[in-house]
């Protein structure tokens, strides 16, 4: 057998795995540059920003496109963010290993130290973490600049990579001169802003500290202010408002907001942990301002659930999407129960059942003759004969039907809500009984319906009993804003609810039907941001900071020599002679590992238009890596950079005339799973890259001129 090691000479793994990264490089950094994928049987497009749906539509015949898209799929089911980072980085560090191998570097040495190498970077970025309870504190404590008001409006954008400035709300055209006036000298206008007692501001729970701002000489009115202003001390002030502001019809969140109106109150609940969450999303967001405001109302609600004991965590199994084509994206808002889109027959059961308290069943599975649970075994060795199969086939599947129906119909079932697929047949045997089945139903929405309804979800119709059967729920047509129901057509919103229940559904709207998906997939990605921070309990100095730091770091492994004799390198490389290999090919690999962060840098800032080119990208990354470096501890440098918002500025970015905003932060395990995913990629690649001959042509390559490129085995 002989092995012919191809990297030395094509490296096809490595570059195709780069060839598919340089697709996502648009899809990086906050300000994407969406695409469109363009179905070719239907000649229907879908607008994305997610390396997900990249690989997806790719046509993936070769292996290493193949283990690209099952390392993307593992980080999205388990994050759903980071999936960007991972193409690009998996794409920039096969080029690199590239790179290396035409330096005769052997594939021991780059595994080794591009392992160990990584490993460093994420114990050294460790010291750019910070807790969700000092970010709270430091965003509550955000002071006002006077140039928080020089805009009339504000867009979402970010004035340096590693400070984005962020402004959700548009102000109002104030054209007196501005004064800020202090949250308690409101109690005292109770007549204008219509106050009730030891109640709170309902802009707390969006995340915005609530200040006032007034046009000087005018106190007869009060215009609520958006995220740009904060109060000066959050902790020497504490809310005793109303939840309803009236003035000037700005205490609404959206003009299409839901009917809900609950905010978190109580003398015990802590200001910071309470505008935290909020701020906390709009921090994570990375300039998703729809999104935010959703996420926004969501924690809201969930914290007036709390029933005032102050807590901010956040739950996502209780929240789900529902899709709506055909109305404006301002429409989107946040309704409470699980609002779903069923056919116009079902709709016209709801007509009959409307505002009723009904019976429900929850089925976890398909509702259908043929489904069997999992793990299900059929008996062995039974062999059924049929005199007329067509025949008999059709009776025992009315025979089927009938009975499920009389079960149903039995136990006074109203409505079945299916885990699985439903049987058209029995579908339309239900519309005719007044009985609403709906089907697709997530395993969550399962749960919290059977939480607040008492029923106990079943495999199989026959199984039900009195016990399993819930009520007090309820099921209505979904209406918009001013109170009419919505038809779209083809299919009908509904809105099933129930007291109590805790489920809340974010409905999605665009007039863009390619649209909705990028939606989604925007909407998901900050809720997932912020719930695995709150997980984590920390994030990182988001913008590039991380990334910087890992540069600063490997430039210092790099020009250090790694001793063989060293415990720690001999623990690491178990094999010393390995050890000496890597120290004397460390001086090449780590700069390449290291290529793989400045290049994420100089994309990330070429997308977001602060800089012209990469190459200047990265002579402005080179600029701070040198300040760095001369100041002795790079991390401080980094942490002041952050704070003053001057790291990685671009004198010729769009949005550099921003005032005031929040600092933007990143996941912590989400961002070092990301990294740690595309090189295990890059080097599972290298290492299988190869091409292994068996047969009697190893006779053949003996006697033949190429032997030399061959090892046998």
């Amino acid at each position: 057998m002989a092995f012919r090691d191809v990297n030395a000479r094509r490296h096809i793994g490595l570059q195709q795995l780069s060839s598919l990264a340089v697709a996502g490089r648009t899809l990086l950094g906050p300000m994407k540059s969406c695409k469109f994928i363009v179905d070719e049987s239907t000649n229907q497009s879908t607008l994305i920003c997610s390396a997900v749906r990249l690989i997806e539509s790719l046509d993936l015949t070769t292996a290493a496109g193949q283990l690209l898209n099952e390392t993307i799929q593992a980080q999205n089911k388990e994050f759903k963010t980071g999936m960007s980072t991972l193409l690009f980085l998996a794409g920039a560090w096969s080029n690199a290993i590239v790179e290396c191998l035409q330096q005769n570097v052997p594939v021991s040495a780059i595994v080794s130290v591009m392992t160990e190498g990584l490993n460093s970077c994420c114990e050294r970025v460790q010291c750019l973490q910070i807790a969700i309870h000092d970010v709270n504190k430091e965003l509550c404590s955000s002071s006002v600049k006077p140039n928080a008001f020089k805009n009339k409006t504000h867009q979402i954008g970010c004035d340096s990579l590693l400070n984005p400035q962020i402004s959700l709300y548009p102000q109002k055209d104030i054209s007196a001169p501005e004064e800020v006036i202090p949250i308690n000298s409101c109690s005292r206008q109770e007549n204008d802003c219509n106050f009730n007692e030891d109640l709170v501001s309902p802009l707390a729970s969006f995340g915005s500290i609530a200040s006032l701002v007034k046009p000087a000489g005018d106190r007869s009115t009060s215009v609520i202010s958006g995220s740009d202003v904060f109060a000066s001390s959050c902790n020497k002030q504490k809310l005793t408002h109303s939840r309803y502001f009236s003035t000037l019809g700005t205490c609404n969140f959206s003009n299409h907001q839901s009917s809900f109106q609950g905010y978190l109150s109580g003398p015990s609940a802590d200001p910071c942990e309470c505008y935290g969450l909020g701020h906390l999303a709009m921090a994570l967001s990375h300039g998703n301002q729809a999104s935010t405001k959703l996420l926004q109302s969501i924690v809201k609600y969930q914290q007036e659930r709390a029933e005032y004991s102050g807590s901010s965590q956040f739950n996502i199994a209780e929240i789900v999407t529902c899709c709506l084509l055909g109305l404006p994206e301002s429409y989107s808002h946040v309704s409470p129960g699980f609002v779903t889109l069923v056919s116009p027959e079902q709709a016209t059961v709801i007509k009959y059942i409307e505002d009723k308290p009904l019976r429900i069943l929850l089925m976890d599975g398909d509702l259908s003759e043929q489904y069997r649970h999992l793990g299900f075994n059929r008996p062995c060795n039974v062999r059924t004969i049929l005199e007329h199969p067509r025949l008999q086939e059709g009776r025992e599947g009315d025979l089927w039907l009938s009975s499920m129906l009389d079960i149903l119909i039995s136990f006074e079932v109203n409505l079945v809500l299916v885990k699985g697929n439903v049987c058209e047949n029995l579908m339309e045997r239900c519309i005719a009984n007044s009985v609403l089945v709906i089907g697709s139903v997530s395993r969550d929405v399962l749960c919290a319906f059977g939480e607040v309804t008492s029923a106990q979800p079943v495999t199989y119709l026959t199984q039900v009993n009195a016990g399993c059967v819930g009520s007090g729920a309820q099921v209505e047509l979904w209406k918009v804003c001013d109170g009419r129901a919505m038809d779209l057509g083809e299919l009908v919103p509904v809105r099933i609810k129930a007291r109590g229940i805790p489920l809340l559904t974010a409905v999605l709207t665009t007039t863009v039907a390619s649209k909705m998906q990028l939606i989604e997939d925007q909407f998901w990605t900050l809720a997932y941001r912020l719930h695995h921070a709150l997980n984590d309990k920390k994030v990182f100095l988001g913008g590039g900071a991380v990334e910087l730091l890992c540069l600063s770091h490997i430039q210092t492994l790099a020009e250090q020599p790694l001793e063989p004799a060293n415990k720690n390198a001999m623990k690491a490389f178990h094999i010393p002679w390995l050890a000496a290999s890597a120290t004397e090919y460390k001086s090449v690999v780590l700069p390449a590992l290291a290529s793989g962060w400045k290049q994420y840098l100089s994309v990330v800032m070429c997308n977001t238009a602060k800089a012209a080119s990469e190459l200047e990208a990265c002579t402005l990354v080179d600029h701070h890596l040198k300040k760095a470096a001369d100041c002795g501890s790079p991390s401080a440098y980094i942490w002041k950079e952050f704070r003053r918002g001057d790291l990685l500025r671009g004198g010729s970015g769009p949005f550099a005339d921003h005032g005031v905003g929040l600092n933007v932060y990143d996941n912590v395990t989400a961002k070092t799973e990301a990294w740690r995913r595309a090189l295990d990629l890059v080097l599972l690649v290298l290492q299988t890259d190869a091409e292994i001959i068996t047969g009697p042509k190893r006779n053949q390559l003996l006697k033949s001129q190429v032997s030399s490129e061959f090892m046998f085995l």
